[in-house]
């Protein structure tokens, strides 16, 4: 890793953009072919929390962003009837004069940008998925016939955004309890409780709102090419989401982790970045 990007930091990365209806925060390093990283939910998330273990080692190769998307973050809140985290990454690209991009989500950002290969495949040239969901809320299942143990939690830190409350949502996030460190969860929780509009607004939103996903059988003629990866253990989106997902997708391949929770991001991130560098350069 260069010098330059041993010294990335939140302030030396961190950009705004006004979109068509959006402020968005973002973070930029990097040259070369764009890479966007879309975090997932969570009270707490943002582009520089979910993904600093990533963004200097990925722009040694790319031209990295990771966005802050509406609702989280240092970007603009947004209520039930403005959700639309598609939405938004297109128009962060519009904004910024991208044609093109490789897509890298986790979670609900993997979400998202499966809707991307499967409505705009033109936007997208390679397509990363990490603990990606086939559906959200009430369609979001475990191997029974519930939400999941690590929705449940996600949902109670949003209710209660406590340092204790986060601890429990990190504990369930990942493989390796020693990630909950005390920092972690009281600065999840300071960041999470500076912004209870987007708390309040997302628990709306999961109550009353719709969230877009990709139709399967679409997916079927996708072209695109496409990186499925899943922990093993993960207890917030089960890993059989991405077994579905690669039968479905003519162009792609599954890496499932073990000893692997929701975020191989943050768990693997040396294995991650690697796997990403890869793919983008090979594919």
């Amino acid at each position: 890793m260069s010098q330059e990007q041993h010294e990335l930091t939140y302030e030396s990365t961190q950009r705004t953009v006004r979109t068509r209806d959006w402020t968005i925060s973002y973070h930029e390093a990097g040259e070369g072919h764009p890479v966007i990283l879309l975090h997932g939910s969570g009270p707490g998330a943002a582009g520089w929390v979910n993904f600093s273990a990533n963004i200097g080692p990925l722009a040694e190769h790319f031209h990295v962003y990771a966005i802050d998307l509406p609702g989280w973050g240092a970007s603009d809140p947004c209520t039930r009837d403005q959700f639309d985290p598609v939405g938004a990454t297109l128009q962060f690209m519009d904004a910024l004069g991208i044609d093109k991009a490789a897509i890298v989500g986790n979670s609900m950002g993997g979400g998202a940008a499966l809707v991307i290969a499967d409505d705009h495949p033109e936007r997208i040239s390679h397509l990363i998925t990490m603990g990606a969901p086939t559906g959200f809320g009430p369609k979001l299942f475990s191997a029974g016939d519930g939400p999941t143990e690590g929705f449940k939690a996600l949902v109670h830190a949003y209710r209660t955004p406590t340092p204790e409350a986060m601890r429990n949502l990190v504990e369930v996030m990942v493989y390796d309890k020693s990630y909950a460190t005390e920092e972690i969860c009281n600065e999840r929780a300071r960041l999470a409780s500076s912004r209870p509009e987007h708390l309040t607004n997302f628990l709306d939103t999961l109550a009353n709102g719709s969230t877009p996903f990709a139709d399967l059988e679409r997916l079927r003629g996708s072209k695109v090419p496409t990186l499925l990866i899943h922990g093993r253990d993960d207890r917030v989106v089960t890993y059989e989401n991405s077994l579905i997902l690669v039968a479905h997708i003519p162009n792609s391949r599954l890496v499932l982790l073990n000893r692997c929770g929701h975020w191989v991001m943050i768990e693997h991130a040396d294995e991650f970045n690697r796997l990403v560098v890869d793919f983008v350069k090979n594919n």
